[in-house]
């Protein structure tokens, strides 16, 4: 098995999803810090910026939560 089959097979594991939303998360502190610089700095464009990236990290978190599901289902067809 190859270096990549190995990161493909761990990209769809239950500990690579972990990773991914876990990853996905910590970008949602950068987002509110502009958040937060866009209300200081009374900078709608750069709130509006902010805004659409926090729903891209939602929308992220709630696909890799139902794969996550997806996967323990199959765990439990599989036993």
């Amino acid at each position: 098995m190859s270096k990549l089959e190995k990161a493909k097979g761990f990209k769809k594991s239950k500990s690579g999803t972990y990773l991914s939303i876990g990853t996905t998360l910590f970008g949602a502190v950068s987002v509110a810090r502009q958040m937060k610089k866009s209300r200081a700095e009374s900078d709608t464009l750069l709130l509006i910026d902010a805004v659409v990236s926090a729903a891209a990290i939602a929308t992220g978190v709630a696909l890799l939560v139902r794969q996550l599901r997806r996967l323990g289902d199959d765990d439990v067809l599989s036993s």
